[in-house]
């Protein structure tokens, strides 16, 4: 609304009707400003208000979420000591300088019961503060009575961590954790041998079996020929028959696959699959790590039994064991007997052979199959404890890059040598035992390694750790 004053040569005076109607005006202006400054002033407030009730709002949210977090390990906590109300308390330190990632821890029952005669392996959760770690038991031995409890945890340069292993003296409590190994063996059932192939049936996974006579290569009796074995890293099967030699599946995923791998044939996971594929020729050579004793220049694979057993000896959330028992393996004039126990952990490439011998051989050896396009890997000769001999380059089926090692005690060592299929280490039992590893990385797995020098590397971290070992105080 406008007001204009006319001119003053036009002014003329007002009679009092009008003159109290244009008092009128003017005060109902007066009132109209005055209304929109109180107005202002109130939305302003409005808003003061609301900022303060929103950082009101969000101070007693931030509160009440970290009482809920304190009050949810409290909630946890409880929980555990209710269900467990046990408990014994372990340090475990890393003596490196260096941190490590999923460490093995191995608590031997023996120990445990020795300080707490109650102890239920039943019924047991491990703890570091709040934190569950997944565990599980293992029957070494095979005589149905757990042995140990084996876990893995991170552990900073030079930590040590106070691990609490609660549990209930009575009764039969287990839990439950993602599974990041797996160990398996699959034969069929239902069908029958015809002329040393396996006809009709089904595959089904066992326990254990003792190899049939009529079983050799390509018998489609056991899936994917043999028992296979794996970590959220890499795969790996033997061969369970004459030739006895060690493949390995390379991984695209860190889900477990092997369930799912050989169930329509043997052809089938040579040929790049979602999950992955078997990337290594083995041939007649000693593979990936196999079992073998030097003789005459050559490399002589478990080959000549007069039979084999095979069980599965644990199937875990952290740690898988394969154990085989050779009875009456002959090379040349020798005859003995061998328990072989392969292991993996989760997180892991390596798998660990542990060897059992009767008969006193002179040695055992292992090593890498030969291929082209290959570059041969030696560790420092600083290193006194673990060393290893490998090979990197664009060696698999698919092909593309992949790295392979025997990582071996120098202590053990008569000598690295070769014969026409396999780079080979020479190694001596001692008092008829011999422990070895062996692994595979695959640049097409979950954070591959894809050089040569990022290979070496990895090397000489995994023998820094073994060379020094977690000490349980």
């Amino acid at each position: 609304m406008r007001f204009q004053t006319p001119p003053l040569q036009r002014k003329q005076k007002l009679s009092r009707k009008d003159a109290k109607a244009q008092s009128f005006r003017k005060e109902k202006l007066c009132v109209s400003f005055a209304s929109l400054r109180l107005c202002v002033r109130f939305f302003w407030g409005l808003r003061f208000v609301r900022d303060c009730l929103m950082v009101s709002h969000f101070c007693a949210f931030a509160t009440a979420f970290s009482l809920l977090g304190c009050s949810a390990k409290d909630k946890g906590n409880n929980a555990f000591k209710q269900a467990y109300p046990e408990a014994i308390t372990l340090p475990v330190k890393n003596p490196a300088a260096f941190a490590r990632k999923d460490a093995e821890v191995v608590l031997e029952l023996a120990k445990l019961k020795a300080n707490a005669p109650e102890f239920n392996d039943k019924a047991f959760v491990v703890l570091h503060n709040v934190q569950e770690l997944a565990s599980q038991t293992n029957d070494r031995d095979n005589d149905g009575s757990a042995d140990e409890i084996v876990c893995v945890t991170d552990f900073a340069a030079n930590e040590t961590k106070a691990l609490t292993v609660r549990y209930a003296k009575s009764g039969a409590l287990s839990r439950e954790y993602p599974k990041r190994t797996q160990a398996e063996l699959s034969r069929k059932v239902g069908g029958k041998f015809v002329e040393r192939k396996y006809e009709g049936g089904a595959f089904q996974n066992v326990q254990a079996l003792r190899v049939p006579p009529e079983h050799t290569d390509h018998s489609f009796f056991v899936r994917y020929e043999g028992p296979g074995w794996e970590s959220d890293k890499v795969g790996y099967r033997f061969y369970l028959d004459w030739r006895n030699a060690t493949d390995i599946f390379g991984k695209r995923t860190s889900q477990m696959v092997l369930q799912n791998v050989g169930l329509d044939g043997f052809d089938s996971y040579h040929a790049m699959a979602d999950w992955g594929m078997d990337v290594l020729k083995v041939g007649e050579s000693l593979g990936i790590g196999s079992l073998a004793m030097w003789h005459e220049g050559t490399a002589q694979r478990v080959a000549q039994t007069d039979s084999i057993t095979c069980a599965i000896i644990a199937n875990g959330v952290v740690q898988s064991q394969i154990q085989t028992n050779y009875f009456g393996w002959k090379v040349g004039e020798g005859v003995y007997d061998v328990i072989s126990n392969l292991s993996i952990n989760a997180g892991s490439r390596l798998t660990e052979h542990k060897v059992m011998i009767a008969g006193d051989p002179q040695n055992l050896c292992t090593g890498i199959v030969k291929l082209d396009s290959t570059v041969t890997l030696a560790a420092p000769e600083t290193n006194a404890g673990w060393t290893y001999l490998a090979t990197y380059g664009k060696q698999s089926l698919v092909p593309d890059k992949l790295g392979m090692a025997v990582l071996y005690r120098k202590s053990d060592l008569i000598e690295v040598t070769e014969d026409q299929h396999s780079r080979i280490v020479v190694l001596r039992p001692a008092d008829g035992q011999l422990t070895y590893y062996f692994l595979g990385a695959w640049e097409q797995e979950p954070g591959g390694i894809k050089t040569a020098e990022e290979f070496a590397a990895y090397l000489d971290q995994t023998v820094a750790e073994l060379d020094s070992p977690l000490v349980i105080e």
